[in-house]
């Protein structure tokens, strides 16, 4: 791997070891140059790495109010996926795998061998490839809003896999954010959802025709026009060992929340954090409850150690070992008394 870091001369260095708790962590954006292509990411803070994995369409810029926290006791990253935001296009592959790729060739440039995964959306789908195809530098897996738990996926995102759909969203891209919101704010689904701000700034973001077209090649690998395509359901026992943190708003009308209430039975030592109110966006809505939960499940598990015997053991085990299907009696999480009015935690056991 070829790789070379450049950042801007005049922001400071990350230098957490002589800050205070309280002194906001030193961040600063950058570009790794990669042999399959410039990734533009955000990097803050010091200690165990957390790599923040953005959804369809969007950019980095989604983690802002999650970030300051989360660098108060961690490394952060923050890439913008290839062909979103300021990272290059990749060479023709949009899949999740190849995204997974891309995630795991910056940790490998910067130094870092394993990290805690945290993926929303599309995000959550890498974030699922990643501990998939890179269990041995997946530490702990935490999906917010994901994607890949089920076939039901919103209209909006099911017409953007249809012809013409590249033109009719460079349309809406030029249409000034305060109108594009309202009238997101009249469409019947979203009109009972907090999303309609964090939507058009999702809209805004796709005027430049780069990233248009890795909406359109990506939402093409994972949705048709039935709904999700791709499914993470049947690797699920291989997420036996590991820490999985599950997140989801009870408002949300993109993903439905069933899908994650569904994931939580089958994987019954994840954590799960219902936020009342929140639609699909609960990192930016609900940003304090969230990242409470968040950090409470960093302070509160270890990370996952890989065994390759055992890994195969996950692999080769019959069909409903280690994916429970039934339901599991519920009970009381450490981060419930932290987390905030409205925020359910439950782990089951």
């Amino acid at each position: 791997m070829i790789a070379s870091f450049h950042h801007d001369p005049q922001t400071k260095a990350v230098g957490a070891h002589t800050r205070s708790a309280r002194t906001p962590p030193a961040r600063m954006d950058a570009v790794m140059r990669l042999t399959g292509g410039n990734i533009a990411f955000t990097l803050a803070g010091a200690g165990p790495v957390v790599v923040l994995v953005h959804g369809l369409g969007g950019t980095r810029q989604t983690w802002h109010d999650l970030i300051p926290t989360l660098a108060l006791t961690h490394t952060v990253i923050a890439p913008d996926l290839p062909g979103h935001g300021e990272s290059d296009p990749p060479a023709g592959d949009y899949s999740l795998g190849a995204h997974a790729c891309a995630i795991r060739d910056l940790l490998l440039a910067l130094g870092h061998h394993s990290a805690t995964i945290v993926g929303h959306s599309l995000g959550g789908g890498v974030a699922l490839q990643i501990a998939y195809q890179f269990p041995d530098r997946t530490e702990r897996l935490m999906l917010i809003s994901s994607g890949g738990l089920g076939s039901e996926v919103a209209p909006l995102l099911r017409a953007a896999t249809l012809p013409g759909a590249q033109g009719v969203i460079a349309g809406l891209a030029r249409i000034p954010m305060a109108v594009t919101r309202l009238a997101l704010a009249l469409v019947p689904p979203l009109a009972a959802s907090p999303d309609a701000d964090a939507l058009a700034r999702v809209l805004r973001g796709l005027g430049g025709a780069q990233q248009r077209r890795a909406f359109i090649r990506t939402a093409h690998t994972v949705i048709d026009w039935r709904g999700q395509s791709v499914s993470a359901t049947r690797q699920l026992g291989l997420l036996h060992d590991l820490p999985v943190l599950v997140a989801w708003g009870t408002r949300d009308t993109t993903i439905p929340p069933h899908h994650h209430q569904t994931f939580a039975e089958r994987v019954p030592h994840a954590v799960m954090v219902e936020i009342a109110g929140a639609g699909h966006y609960p990192h930016e809505t609900n940003a304090p409850q969230l990242v409470a939960a968040m950090g409470a499940f960093l302070s509160t598990t270890s990370p996952f150690e890989y065994s390759e015997a055992r890994w195969t053991d996950l692999l080769t085990a019959p069909h409903d070992r280690g994916a429970s299907t039934a339901p599991r009696r519920s009970k009381p999480h450490p981060t419930d008394s932290i987390v905030g009015e409205g925020v359910v935690v439950t782990q089951r056991d």
